[in-house]
């Protein structure tokens, strides 16, 4: 029998690890799941949000602050709130809060490389940014081979994540069925929306130590994206 880490040993214990020769199809999520949100590109997207809403809607940085805030707990972005109560066009916008350079926040990263080369199926990403941000996010870390297709958020006319029906026109697009499909992301209401399509499930903590996920409906969870694989490491 070949040799496995104790992180897989206590997956095992757990009963985490399943035969998942099934799965076509992994929709992984970008920011916040393949990499970690303190590193400094959030920041600077929310400081150029800010700026946005400042200047466009003529109101104090502490104002567009709590607009943005808002906005994006009530609609899941904050270019939703944006579009639905003040009319603003959304190309803009997401040009110049995705105009950021992610050299030196964000390095190549050989352990997600290894990760994903070891995850036997279609993969690709779901992201409520662009598909600019997200191909140089990907570039960065060195892991665009691993991805296929890019769905951002004009896939589906700005509609952002949570959305179950975003989620079965990718499902659509990509010809596979929910049942044959696993979902990675950080946020639960994106794993609800998933879950209720009849997809399996993935959440990566970003929180350590919340380990709510023994109450919730996923079925499986990681603490770090590097463990990601060790879920199919018991299919052979």
């Amino acid at each position: 029998m070949r040799s496995i880490d104790k992180r897989f040993a206590r997956m095992l214990d757990c009963g985490q690890v399943v035969a998942m020769k099934h799965i076509e199809l992994a929709i992984v999520d970008l920011d916040n799941t393949l990499y970690a949100a303190n590193n400094g590109v959030f920041d600077r997207m929310d400081r150029r949000m800010n700026h946005f809403i400042a200047r466009e809607l003529g109101v104090t940085e502490a104002i567009a602050d709590q607009l943005r805030r808002s906005y994006w707990r009530s609609y899941g972005t904050t270019l939703k709130g944006l579009m639905v109560h003040h009319g603003v066009a959304p190309e803009p916008f997401l040009d110049e809060v995705h105009d950021i350079e992610v050299h030196g926040l964000l390095v190549n990263d050989g352990r997600l490389n290894e990760a994903l080369h070891a995850i036997p199926c279609r993969k690709v990403i779901h992201t409520n940014g662009t598909k600019e941000h997200a191909e140089r996010i990907l570039n960065v870390l060195g892991v665009s081979e691993h991805f296929q297709a890019i769905y951002d958020i004009r896939f589906n006319h700005y509609q952002p994540k949570p959305c179950s029906v975003t989620l079965q026109m990718l499902l659509d697009a990509e010809s596979t069925p929910a049942h044959c499909s696993i979902v990675v992301d950080d946020m639960a209401d994106n794993l609800h929306a998933a879950k209720q399509l009849g997809a399996k499930t993935v959440w990566v903590e970003t929180q350590k130590g919340a380990h709510i996920y023994h109450d919730l409906p996923w079925d499986f969870h990681v603490a770090d994206i590097h463990d990601l694989s060790l879920h199919w490491q018991g299919m052979h």
